[in-house]
């Protein structure tokens, strides 16, 4: 019995391992390529290049739940879930177009660090929205959180005030529509999984993120297409980013399927981690000492804080 078990559990392991690897490299893979599609490439289009995220999940996702079945099809039930569901998608746009204008001017090892501070966010938009408190040592914990980032923006030898206001508003959007979709899909009815979300938010962003890149983004068009025949990669480049953005929310539902919320959270602290790493020794930006010193404060102060949380839950 044992003997049948130990190359199941083996498998087990195997399939887990996998999908944590297509976790990490999905996420800091298009983490990297949109870095250098808006920094280094000349495509300065942050608006677009959601558009075309977006565009994927609406495609991929289809092809996922309703051919491959992937996960079962959850319809929408009334015009008032679809309405919630619209909100979270506007949220949604907002945060990953805040995240992309700001890679166009700030190093990923700072966006990074900027974003690790979500947790401190979603605190205080549950306090704000849902009146929920947590225990003292809980909140105390995301004093480091908020403390390391003001340390490391002190130590950015790349520092820009736009670029961080951006990546500052776009991880508060991030975790306003986590505590958003808490309260407006929280009905027994109206939960849907992630899947299936973003199965429905996907189109509804395209629709919002077309008129607003032809209004904000007006010559995208024609110098997409001008270096589309300057640069004979690019429209693969572009392909493999809006695959990889699916791939990451494929990965991540994975993932928390198979693994526990504290190993989830533990994978999630390092896969910053080794993003910053890697854009490091790829973009050659400079680090200082007090750069890492406030990042590091800032995972630690992350680590704390989930710790906490689940103690004195």
């Amino acid at each position: 019995m044992s003997s049948t078990q130990q190359p199941s559990s083996k498998k087990q392991t195997l399939f887990i391992a996998s999908l944590i690897i297509l976790w990490y490299s999905s996420n800091i893979g298009v983490l990297l390529l949109n870095k250098y599609l808006l920094s280094n490439y000349g495509f300065k289009f942050p608006i677009f290049l959601t558009m075309c995220h977006m565009s994927a999940c609406a495609f991929f996702s289809y092809i996922s739940i309703v051919f491959i079945k992937l996960v079962p099809l959850q319809p929408i039930k009334s015009r008032p879930q679809f309405l919630k569901i619209a909100t979270l998608s506007v949220v949604f746009c907002c945060s990953v177009v805040g995240g992309n204008i700001s890679l166009r001017y700030l190093p990923v090892s700072f966006n990074q660090a900027v974003g690790a501070t979500t947790p401190f966010f979603t605190a205080l938009f549950a306090y704000l929205m849902t009146f929920k408190r947590e225990a003292w040592v809980t909140y105390a914990a995301l004093v480091p959180v908020v403390t390391g980032v003001v340390i490391a923006s002190g130590g950015e030898p790349a520092f820009h005030w736009f670029g961080f206001i951006m990546c500052i508003s776009a991880t508060a959007a991030r975790a306003f529509k986590s505590v958003l979709q808490g309260i407006l899909l929280s009905s027994e009815g109206e939960m849907l999984n992630s899947m299936n979300l973003l199965l429905y938010m996907s189109p509804i962003a395209v629709l919002v993120l077309v008129p607003t890149a032809l209004i904000m983004e007006p010559n995208v068009l024609e110098v997409i297409i001008s270096l589309g025949r300057q640069h004979r990669y690019m429209w693969l480049l572009l392909f493999i980013n809006s695959t990889l953005a699916y791939s990451a929310n494929l990965s991540n539902f994975l993932v928390t399927k198979h693994t526990s919320a504290l190993t989830l959270q533990v994978l999630g602290n390092a896969k910053g981690a080794v993003a910053v790493v890697i854009s490091i020794l790829l973009f050659r930006n400079p680090v200082t000492a007090v750069g890492i010193g406030g990042y590091t404060m800032t995972i630690l102060g992350v680590v704390a804080y989930g710790e906490a949380k689940r103690r004195f839950r």
